[in-house]
């Protein structure tokens, strides 16, 4: 059987910050030794053996499959390992992926569900009270928003906020661990900063992180020390001071990936998509276009308007003024049908609640929004034609493992993303909205979907790109909007591009020419 055992109180040291020295004499919180853990005969993991100590924020990395899931599932007691392996650690506390919240209850009341009754015992809470430390909590991660609204009604961005505050509640740091799994997926550039004040506010008093990105920057300045997982095994544990960017690519994938380059759109086409004077409860009189041919992206912090914009133009949240047109045809509000048949295409942010079925399979989720084509002379399904249109797609987006008759949900983000892209490219869509197109997915599922995006770009389609990661937008865009208090406060072109310029616009604040290094 595997050992798992507490490992035992001591005062936690005296520690500098991350970035003021070596941790080397600080006692270790969590120690794992020769864990493995294998499904129907397939490891997940082989052997791995890491160490994380007190006042150290270690991060682990690897590509969808690598085995970072089955290690977190590990520590936090879902699945068994195999026998021999050893696990010791201190209270452990969680923050994944799928954040773990209810969707009914409000935001108020999924912070309630982690705190103890303590000397209240039963009695009555006043409303008030509750609803002001509720808004203490979320503030406290960047967070401005009704705490009293069902979760279902937030942003996702803000429901990874009600997670975080909920995981750090009336819990002591000191000498214990915090694992967090893909944390800022949601986020967007200042948002995560937050976040990461808050850890290193978290390893400053003593315990230790344990952090899981797929954004290779946020490790890099984040991390004291990484670990690298590919195939299931160890393959790197490094400080992190001692690594760069290319060389994290090449301990993930095991090999140079192909850098991402394009042309970019030297004239627009005609327009494809318009929308004047959009009002919503977010969005305050938007007009904008997206003309054939052309990738469009969308910036803006948390509560900009920027994670409203796609629902609202295809017609998944209503909208209570302004018009829309694809291809100069008028698109009723509140109307996502209308929209499909007038060539509208919507990826959004949260693929497990609104991109796909996760309990039907691959092939049934590829086909399901568009089975016209598929049906024989009498209507049925002709289940022939499906597997092969299914074949065609599963190879054309590298689905792992080519296995569509596989329930969704038992594939990797990076896989399951690339079937929700595949299933509206299908359609040869006039205009294919995206809201975070790559948000929870590895470095080789990221290169995959921009090569799909730029394919439809050059194929004609117009495409509109909501995003939190600046890169995205400076790799795929040829212009990009900027949103504040729900309108539309900039508009840059492809040469006033940089990451220090979109910064410092969703920021609202002025930069010079000169610092802002555009890009060529």
């Amino acid at each position: 059987m595997p050992r798992t055992a507490d490992l035992p109180d001591a005062p936690a040291p005296a520690r500098t910050p991350a970035s003021e020295g070596d941790r080397g004499g600080a006692r270790p919180l969590l120690r794992v030794h020769g864990l493995s853990k294998s499904f129907a005969g397939t490891k997940a993991l082989d052997g791995v053996g890491f160490q994380v100590n007190a006042g150290e924020v270690v991060s682990v990395v690897g590509q969808n499959g690598s085995g970072k899931s089955t290690l977190v599932k590990i520590l936090a007691g879902i699945h068994v390992p195999d026998p021999g392996a050893e696990i010791e650690h201190r209270d452990i506390r969680f923050i994944h992926q799928d954040l773990g919240l209810v969707p009914g209850l409000s935001t108020i009341e999924n912070l309630d569900i982690a705190r103890p009754l303590g000397r209240r015992g039963l009695r009555p809470v006043k409303a008030r009270e509750e609803r002001r430390a509720a808004e203490r909590m979320i503030r406290r991660f960047g967070g401005d928003f009704d705490v009293t609204e069902p979760i279902t009604r937030i942003t996702a961005a803000e429901r990874t906020i009600v997670a975080i505050a909920r995981a750090m509640s009336d819990w002591s740091p000191t000498g214990n661990v915090l694992v967090l799994d893909e944390p800022t997926a949601a986020l967007g550039a200042a948002e995560a900063d937050l976040l990461f004040d808050a850890v290193r506010r978290v390893a400053a008093e003593g315990a230790g992180v344990v952090f899981i990105s797929h954004r290779l920057d946020e490790v890099l300045g984040l991390s004291d020390r990484v670990v690298a997982l590919r195939d299931g095994r160890l393959v790197a544990d490094v400080p992190a001071d001692e690594v760069d960017h290319d060389r994290l690519v090449a301990l993930i994938a095991g090999s140079e990936l192909a850098e991402f380059r394009r042309e970019h759109a030297a004239r627009r086409g005609p327009g494809t998509l318009r929308a004047r004077g959009l009002v919503t409860d977010v969005l305050q009189g938007v007009d904008l276009d997206v003309h054939e041919g052309e990738i469009v992206g969308v910036c803006g912090l948390l509560g900009s308007g920027r994670e409203h914009l796609a629902a609202a133009l295809f017609g998944a949240i209503d909208r209570h003024a302004g018009s829309v047109t694809v291809a100069g045809r008028p698109l009723k509000a509140a109307d996502p049908a209308g929209g499909i048949r007038q060539g509208l295409a919507y990826v959004p942010a949260d693929r497990l609640r609104h991109g796909a079925v996760m309990t039907m399979t691959a092939r049934e989720n590829l086909t399901l929004p568009w089975l016209r084509p598929l049906r024989g002379v009498f209507g049925h399904l002709d289940r022939a034609a499906e597997r092969e249109e299914t074949r065609v797609w599963t190879d054309r987006v590298a689905l792992r493992p080519p296995q569509p008759d596989r329930p969704l949900r038992l594939f990797s983000g990076g896989n399951q993303q690339k079937i929700v892209m595949a299933r509206w490219l299908r359609m040869a869509p006039a205009v294919l909205l995206l809201d975070e197109p790559t948000q929870g997915v590895d470095i080789a599922a990221k290169a995959a979907i921009h090569e799909l995006i730029a394919e439809a770009r050059a194929a004609g389609t117009g495409v509109l790109v909501s995003s939190t990661d600046t890169g995205e937008i400076l790799d795929l865009c040829d212009r990009v909007l900027i949103f504040r208090d729900g309108r539309v406060s900039a508009e840059l072109g492809r040469h006033e591009l940089s990451e220090a310029r979109l910064i410092s616009e969703c920021l609202g604040l002025s930069m010079t020419s000169a610092s802002s290094d555009p890009l060529d």
